[in-house]
This record gives C-alpha cells, sequence and structure tokens, in this order.
C-alpha cells in the first residue's frame, strides 16, 4: 500500500500544498514549528479520520478559515483509490471514491498507517490508557470488526455509566433496565476481550522476532494481557460472558457507590515482559525503547498478515531519539518493504548511508520545495 499524493486546503499552517510522493522514503527536512509534523499529521488524518495531536477538530483548520481539507490517491493490490476529509463548523465528512461516507467505521481501513514519534517510546512505561489506545487504534485499522465492536462498546459503557452516576448521586433508578445495559456491555466485552487476546498473541509473535535480533539474540519479549478475568484460560464468547457475568455481580454494589462501571476492557492492560521480567517497571531505558521499537516494527508485519497489504509508516522526528544501532535495525527493517515518511530537521549520517535515494521535501515557513 502507499500514498502516492497529498492535497492540503486550510489544515493548520498550510494554505494550500500539492505533494507527489515516491513508493519508498520520503523525508520532510526542516527546522522545528515550520510545519513538518503536520504533514504527517494530515497523512494520519486522512487515514484515521482523527489527529494524533489534538481531539478538537477546529485546531485543524487554519486560523482565519471556517474548514480544512485533506485529500490523497492511495494505490494497493487492487488499484487506486481517492480519499479525502474535510472538516467544517458542520462536522467532518469523509470520502472513498468521491462517495461519501455516512459512518467511520467504512471510511477507516482505506488507508493503513503505522505512526512512530517519540512519545511512543513511553508504550513501554506508560500508563495503561497508552496501550489501551496502542489496541485500539492499530487493531482497528486491520479488523473492521473489532472497530465496530469498539465503537458500539464504548456507546453502551457511556449509557451505563451515566445511570450509575445517577445512582450514585442517590437518584431511584430501574434495576431491570440496569440490568439490559449490563447484558448488552457482556456480549460486546467478551467479543471484544477475545480480539484482543488473538491480536496481542500475534503481536508477541512478529516483535519477539525483532526484538531478538535489535538485543544480540540475548533478550526474549512477551506480552501478557491483563484484564478483569482469567483470560489466559478462556478461549470461546460464552466463558467469557460467564466469567464477566460472575464479576459484574461481585463488584455492583461498588459500582453503584461509585458511578463508574469498573469491569471490561476499558480497563485492560498488557504487560511487556523482556527475559521474564517487566521491563515497565524493572528495565533499562535501553530495554524499554528496545521493546517500544520491536513492537512498532512487529505491527508492520502484522498488519501484513491481518490486510494483505503492508502499512504506510510515519517516523515523527523519531530518529533523533534512537541510538544508531537501533536505527539502523530501523532502517534495515523498513527497507523496501515500506513507504515510509520521515521527519527531521537533519538526517545523521546513519540515515543517510542507508537510505537508499529518498524523495527530500524542504518545510520552511508553511511552504515546501523538492530538493534538488
Amino acid at each position: 500500500m502507499e500514498l502516492e499524493n497529498l492535497e492540503l486546503s486550510h489544515f493548520r499552517n498550510y494554505e494550500e500544498a500539492s505533494l507527489t510522493f515516491q513508493p519508498g522514503v520520503n523525508v520532510f527536512l526542516g527546522q522545528n514549528a515550520q510545519g513538518k509534523t503536520n504533514l504527517l499529521e494530515a497523512i494520519y488524518a486522512l487515514a484515521l479520520a482523527r489527529s494524533h495531536r489534538s481531539k478538537i477538530d477546529k485546531d485543524l483548520i487554519q486560523w482565519g478559515e471556517n474548514q480544512a481539507r485533506v485529500s490523497g490517491s492511495i494505490k494497493n493490490r487492487f488499484g487506486k483509490t481517492p480519499l479525502s476529509l474535510s472538516w467544517s463548523n458542520k462536522g467532518k465528512q469523509a470520502r472513498v471514491n468521491h462517495l461519501d461516507q455516512s459512518r467511520l467505521s467504512t471510511y477507516i481501513g482505506q488507508l493503513n498507517v503505522i505512526l512512530f514519534a517519540p512519545e511512543d517510546l513511553d508504550l513501554v512505561k506508560g500508563p495503561p490508557a497508552t496501550r489501551r489506545r496502542f489496541i485500539d487504534i492499530e487493531f482497528g485499522q486491520m479488523n473492521k470488526t473489532y472497530l465496530q465492536l469498539s465503537s458500539q462498546y464504548k456507546q453502551v459503557l457511556k449509557d451505563r455509566n451515566a445511570y450509575l452516576k445517577a445512582w450514585s448521586f442517590g437518584k431511584k433508578q430501574d434495576q431491570v433496565f440496569l440490568a439490559v445495559l449490563t447484558d448488552q456491555l457482556i456480549d460486546l466485552a467478551a467479543k471484544l476481550m477475545l480480539l484482543k487476546k488473538k491480536f496481542l498473541k500475534e503481536l508477541e509473535e512478529t516483535s519477539k522476532i525483532i526484538h531478538k535480533d535489535v538485543a544480540d539474540q540475548k533478550e526474549e519479549l512477551a506480552l501478557h494481557y491483563k484484564t478483569s478475568v482469567p483470560m489466559a484460560e478462556l478461549n470461546d464468547v460464552e466463558a467469557v460472558k460467564k466469567a464477566l457475568e460472575e464479576a459484574f455481580q461481585k463488584h455492583g454494589d461498588r459500582e453503584k457507590k461509585q458511578g463508574t462501571t469498573l469491569i471490561g476492557p476499558h480497563r485492560d492492560d498488557f504487560m511487556i515482559e523482556v527475559n521474564g521480567t517487566d521491563v515497565s517497571t524493572f528495565g533499562s531505558q535501553g530495554q524499554q525503547r528496545t521493546a517500544a521499537l520491536a513492537l512498532k516494527l512487529g505491527e508492520i508485519d502484522l498488519m501484513y498478515q491481518e490486510t494483505g497489504e503492508y502499512p504506510v509508516l510515519l517516523l515523527d522526528d523519531v530518529l533523533s531519539e534512537l541510538d544508531a544501532s537501533r536505527q539502523t535495525h530501523l532502517l534495515l527493517t523498513i527497507e523496501n518493504k515500506v513507504q515510509t515518511f520521515i521527519t527531521a530537521p537533519s538526517l545523521s549520517e546513519v540515515a543517510r548511508s542507508l537510505i537508499k535515494e529518498p524523495k527530500v521535501f524542504l518545510v520552511k515557513n508553511g511552504t515546501i520545495q523538492v530538493e534538488e
């Protein structure tokens, strides 16, 4: 899969921009605050209909304008597909092949991307919410069922939490209606949790090979799914539902007092172990960075397994955060495999020696020039 071109209109600091890319490595060079990351953000938004930097859509619209638009043409084994996404006061509008999409779930997955930024190094040592978001974003691109289940789950969870919150304030509520919401949540949660378990097992398989190479065959990576019921022993929907029902019964009074749902995949996490030790707590910074790099690179092969297409890789100023050895492994892993977009103030000697014939764009004050 590759992105052939990108058109911007009133997106961030770009009034208008039109770029054509090559299948290999494309590099955006420039000093800070010139607009390099805005270009990666535009590609990310074109893929996932959201920014990775802001939850507020209007932040993407150029100051003083009423709407913003990004568009581009993707090429995969089935042919070419034009995509576009626009933001205005009326909301967000997504189009595939120039046809409006009434639901974002039908839009997401047309262009698969993996973003690796300095903050992703916190994937290992950061809070559980960081790892939950990682799973939701990456697996949602690969699997339409996961994306739909996740959306439905979040809506039922929102309704159930609102009901429990009213209960915690002493308002009399209908126990039967709460039971209906709980049953709906359990059904969706069981299916989601089994998909998460499957995803993490597959990610472990692809990542541990890369991790072992980076660590000179001296360390073994393992991922362990942490949730409110013992998923290691559960392998079918009915068994998971039964375990969840028991957990909800056990914590029912606490939920009413606290006014929130205490059980379910919205509270999940996964542990990252290296040689049997929790690397997030006891690993060195080098081990943590190696684990994060392995997980991100492992996603590339996992996406290919799940979708039949390699994703587009976005590297946002991450090379400067990696030492020469990890830079080398990263660049050799992606060589001739995935279309890659890199932002950096400048390219290191390591990168210059390993990247073959990159297409370089010079970015300054919202203007873009192709390096001759």
